[in-house]
C-alpha cells in the first residue's frame, strides 16, 4: 500500500497563504482518486478537494476559488495551495489516496493548519 506524508502546515494569519504538500511512496499517476480531507476540532472529518486520474477536481464549496489542488508526477507529490486563508480553515489536513478497485484508501498522518491573528 502506498504511504503518503503530509507537510506543509502551519500557523498563518487570516487573509494569509499556505502550500500543503502530499508525497507519495510510488506513482501518483494511476490513482483512481487523490485529494486532501480536514478535521477540525469537535467536527467530523470532510472533503476539502479531490482529483481523479483524468485530472477532473472537485473542491467543497467553503474553498472554491481559494483553494487549488496540483500534482507533480515525477516528484510523486500532491499539493494544496491554500490562499486567502479564514479561521474557519483551521483544522488537520489528511491527503488519501485509492487505487481503481482498491476496498481501502491509504492516508497520510496529517498536518495542521492554524489561521488565527
Amino acid at each position: 500500500q502506498v504511504q503518503l506524508v503530509e507537510s506543509g502546515g502551519g500557523l498563518v494569519q487570516p487573509g494569509g497563504s499556505l502550500r500543503l504538500s502530499c508525497a507519495a511512496s510510488e506513482s501518483i499517476v494511476s490513482f483512481y482518486s487523490m485529494g486532501w480531507y480536514r478535521q477540525a476540532p469537535g467536527n467530523q472529518r470532510a472533503l476539502v478537494a479531490s482529483i481523479n486520474s483524468a485530472g477532473a477536481t472537485n473542491y467543497a464549496d467553503s474553498v472554491k476559488g481559494r483553494f487549488t489542488l496540483s500534482r507533480d508526477n515525477a516528484k510523486n507529490t500532491l499539493y494544496l495551495q491554500m490562499n486567502s486563508l479564514k479561521p474557519e480553515d483551521t483544522a488537520v489536513y489528511y491527503c488519501y489516496a485509492k487505487r481503481f478497485l482498491a476496498s481501502f484508501s491509504s492516508w497520510g498522518q496529517g498536518t495542521q493548519v492554524t489561521v488565527s491573528s
